[in-house]
């Protein structure tokens, strides 16, 4: 097998952000999601729940050949709904984060990256539609039900990403 055949059949690492504030309602999703995925994702995959300022993201997937991250949305009405951003293809939504206290967030992270040509080639977003995050509150019921579904599907994304370069020209 010649050296470029070995090379689009290697496994790919992926990098798997949970974010959120676990102490603020719908966002503490990433949590959640960090909790179901635990013990499930395969050896070539590293996950990371994020709470604080998204510029270490930046660091935390140097390395990594793509990366998958999981936020909460802000409302926009439907509580729950699951969207998946290939930002591949697409700008990620200035609306896919709740307002942060933070000076970054995953869309100005990203977009920084990108300009530092330090941003993996494949990043995946999934948003998790809320609709309360203020501090104290607990999630949604139609938040907490969309957890395990978001995690098959960041498992399954994790799957398809780490199959290397053969398998991402297939899925676009």
């Amino acid at each position: 097998m010649s050296s470029k055949n070995k090379r689009s059949e290697a496994v790919h690492k992926v990098f798997v952000a949970c974010l959120g504030n676990p102490d603020r309602g719908d966002d503490r999703v990433g949590a959640a999601v960090t909790r179901a995925l635990a013990g499930r994702l395969p050896d070539n995959a590293a996950l990371v729940l994020r709470s604080g300022d998204m510029l270490a993201l930046i660091d935390d997937w140097t390395g990594f050949d793509a990366v998958v991250c999981v936020d909460a949305a802000a409302a926009a009405g439907t509580p729950g709904r699951i969207r998946r951003i290939d930002l591949a293809g697409e700008t990620l939504p200035v609306d896919v984060g709740v307002t942060s206290s933070h000076a970054f967030g995953l869309a100005e992270t990203v977009e920084l990256a990108r300009t530092l040509q330090r941003a993996p080639a494949q990043i995946v977003v999934y948003a998790i539609e809320g609709e309360r995050f203020e501090t104290g509150a607990p999630m949604t019921a139609a938040v907490t039900a969309a957890v395990d579904e978001v995690a098959r599907r960041v498992i399954d994304e994790v799957r398809r990403l780490g199959q290397g370069a053969t398998a991402l020209r297939a899925h676009a």
